[in-house]
Order: C-alpha cells, then structure tokens, then sequence
C-alpha cells in the first residue's frame, strides 16, 4: 500500500480568511481567556506588521494598527477537517481524521484511475488551493512515515522501505512527531537526528521511556499496522457562514453565497451524489432568520449552477432585516446521474445545456413559470391543441399515441378560404375522419402546397367538396 498526508498547517486560519472578501488585509486569530487574550495565528500580512503566535493580544494593538481579529475555536478547526475528509473521499476510500491538522489517504488504489502520481499530486493541490488551504504534501508507504515526513517535507514521494528509511533517519528529533516530554528528554541526552534514537538499545528505550515511544517508532519503520479510524461522508450537508458585518442586500450576500455553494458541489463530488432540495437560512438580530428553499427537478452538483440557482432564488427575498450570517442546508442528496452525451456531442460549447437552462429559468421566473406542453391525442388539429404541464426533466418529445404526416408549425385559430390561383401540390391527401363520438365530425382531405408566392401552406377540401381551405403555414 501507499499512503499520502495531506498537512494544513494553517487551517483554522484558512478557514477564517477563506470566507473573507480581501483574504489578504492583515487578520490574527485569538484565543485564551478575556483576561489574556493571545494571538493564534496570523496570516502574512498581518506576520509583516510584527504579529507572531504566542503574542499577547495587547502586545499586538500597540505594535501595530488595523488588523482584523476572529476569535480561534478549536471545534471549527475540526469543522474543516471534516469537510475536506469529505473532499478527499473522492478520490480515497481509505481517509482518515487520526492525525490533528492533517488528512492521510491510501492512494495506491487511485493511482490507476487519476493517473501516476505527479499528476495526482498535482490535482489535490490545484483543488486544495481553489478551496482556499494552504497545504503540504507527502507521500509514503505508510501513514505514520508519511504524516511524520510532513513536518519537515514537501513535495516528497518515497516508495520502498529503504529510501523510507533514509529519509526518516534524517530528521530532527522535534520534528519526528514524538510527545514534547520524550523529544525534549532525547534531546537533552545529545540526540538530534531519528536515526540517533535507533542507535539506542531497545530494552534501555522501554525502561527510561512511555510505552508509545517505541509503538510510534515501530509505526513509522511500517512494522506494526496502525489502526485507523476510516471517515465515512454523512447524510446531510451543513455548513455556515458569519459575515462579521450586517448586510442589507442581497448582493452583499453572493460571495458567501459562491462560497458556500462551491463547498456543496465539493462535499457532492466527493460522495459521488447530487442535490435536489436545499435550504438558505439567513440569520438576523434576536436569532430571527429568514428561509430561502431552492429546489431542483433532477439532482445536479455543478458549483456554477447551483450558485446560479441560489442567486437567483435569493434575489426575489425581501430581506426583513440585515443578515449577519448565512447558513446552507442539504438532506436530500439522491445519487447523481450524469446526462447522457454522445461522443461526439455535436452541441456547440457556447450553448447552455437544456438541464441547466431549464433551472435558471424555474429560479430567474418562479417554479411555476416553466412548463412543458403536451399535444392532446386527437386527430383532428382545432382539437389536438397543446396544454401545460410539469416541465419534463428530459427534452424528449412526449408521445401522443397518434401517428400523423407533416404538420405546419403555425396553425390558424380558424381555417379561412384560400384565395389566388390554384396552389401547387407538394404532398397529400391525408384523410383525416374523426369527431363522430362528439358531434363534430369532419371528413377532410389535407395537402401541402405551395403558393405562388412561394409560401409553404397546410390546406384541405372537404371529403366530395370544391375549393381549398388554408388552415396553417410552413417556416
């Protein structure tokens, strides 16, 4: 087997400034008591006005002047975690959360589906950096050696045991991922590589050290198995948004918005399903919130149509008073079935593709503003007018149950006398006989011809009558 660890070093963080329109204006995170408030992390701009982690937040407003503060919760950095778990179970079966500020998945089943790994590898990061988190990453032949080569590592990919081995046996004791009280007491005895610690006698380690020194070690040389608990995707989707401003419009709203939906489409992806139902959930002052339902005719996970969807639902809300978080909701995840396209698609690129069409309309226009029609099966044309109905998730054209020839595509409310000269005969007669159940027979011969003037016209006699009758026109 194989294994890669994704490491975010930064994702409590990242997931602060990911919901930010400027990302790059200088913002700290802090935690620790009122009494003391210190500084968690810092992004670069706020790093280059002096603000460094561990600083107490006092500190920090004396040295330096308009930065952003966000309070650091440990329980939104598990949050994330999670969410990119879900993401990365696209292309893993096998990803588990076992390490803090890290993802590890088994890619040697993968590599056969996305290809060798540089291009894998280069695939995650392209998508790591879209959604926002910066990152590190390492492949290995285990999980342990690959989330411990993170630490000092970048871009590293080892297979096989002895280079594994080399590589491990270079590193610093701080960085090998043993508790601080057994990397500082190796420390102090005059270690400074991991391949130092080999050197040691293994019963001496036993007897001075925890029990978990020697199972992390036998866990990096890949010679006892780590259990891992593997993450699973769950039913529903919830993610949310605080603003840090009140808005009080809707346009105000669309980059959360893109956000958020974009999340959807990754969590989607990686569970290969799709969305038919979901809920926006603005959030006012006094915990009052407004609901906004976006529903779908088919399940879809495109990020650009869903934002388009939402935009549009959101846009016809009269907000009843500023928004200061949003929230967006999904329990209804069928499984997504692509459309079906021919290898040849001869659609232009340009053209929108029905599907996604048929739902901006439904949430530009309103649910009910859309609907397909239907032919009633009935062989006589002033009867066989079509009506409204629930628009039809394919454009396939419903079956009547009546065959019939040629028929004009504009037909007159009422037929009217043809006049002029006698009409050339391009196709015809079709008898049509019908209507004697309800009292308004009729018994037609109907042709297709053209005029004089060149027109395309659709015209009948009367079953043993003289004279035309023009009841419809050609394009």
């Amino acid at each position: 087997m194989r294994w890669a660890c994704i490491l975010l070093p930064h994702l409590a963080l990242d997931g602060v400034l990911r919901r930010c329109a400027d990302p790059h204006a200088p913002r700290v995170l802090v935690g620790g008591p009122a009494q003391r408030r210190i500084l968690h992390a810092a992004n670069p701009a706020a790093r280059a006005l002096g603000l460094r982690r561990g600083m107490a937040l006092t500190a920090a407003q004396a040295l330096a002047q308009g930065f952003a503060t966000d309070t650091y919760l440990p329980e939104d950095e598990a949050r994330w975690q999670r969410f990119l778990a879900g993401w990365a179970y696209r292309y893993s079966s096998q990803v588990s959360l076992q390490f803090p500020h890290a993802l590890v998945l088994e890619i040697q089943g993968s590599l056969g589906l996305f290809g060798p790994w540089p291009r894998f590898e280069a695939r995650l990061r392209e998508e790591l950096a879209a959604l926002g988190f910066r990152h590190r990453i390492v492949a290995a032949p285990n999980p342990v050696a690959a989330r411990v080569l993170a630490n000092a590592h970048d871009g590293l990919a080892i297979e096989g045991d002895a280079p594994m081995h080399r590589a491990l046996g270079q590193l610093p004791i701080q960085r090998a991922g043993f508790a601080p009280e057994a990397a500082t007491a190796f420390a102090r005895m005059g270690l400074r590589a991991l391949r130092q610690v080999w050197a040691l006698p293994r019963d001496g380690l036993a007897r001075r050290f925890p029990p978990e020194v020697l199972l992390h070690l036998d866990a990096m040389l890949g010679e006892r198995e780590l259990a891992l608990a593997s993450y699973r995707p769950p039913d529903r989707f919830d993610l949310r948004i605080e603003l840090g401003h009140e808005a009080e419009s809707s346009q105000a709203l669309l980059f959360p918005l893109k956000r958020l939906t974009a999340d959807l489409a990754a969590f989607l992806a990686g569970r290969d399903g799709g969305v038919q139902r979901f809920d926006l959930q603005l959030e006012h002052e006094r915990g009052t919130r407004t609901r906004v339902p976006v529903g779908l005719l088919t399940p879809e996970r495109d990020a650009t149509l869903l934002f388009e969807l939402a935009r549009g639902r959101l846009e016809q809300v009269q907000l009843p008073a500023p928004v200061r978080a949003i929230a967006l909701g999904a329990d209804e995840l069928p499984p997504f079935v692509p459309v079906h396209r021919e290898l040849f698609d001869p659609r232009p690129q340009q053209a929108t593709p029905w599907e996604q069409l048929r739902e901006r309309l439904r949430a530009r226009l309103g649910e009910d503003a859309v609907h397909g029609v239907q032919a009633h099966a009935d062989h006589r044309p002033e009867c066989a007018t079509f009506s409204p109905l629930d628009v039809p998730a394919r454009r396939e054209a419903s079956s009547t149950g009546v065959a019939h020839g040629p028929r004009p595509g504009w037909l007159l409310a009422k037929p009217i006398p043809l006049r002029g000269s006698a009409p050339h005969l391009l196709a015809g007669p079709e008898r049509i006989e019908s209507g004697w159940w309800d009292g308004s027979d009729v018994r037609r011969d109907y042709y297709v011809v053209q005029l004089a003037s060149g027109q395309g016209a659709w015209v009948f006699r009367p079953v043993g009558g003289d004279g035309f009758m023009l009841h419809g026109w050609f394009a």
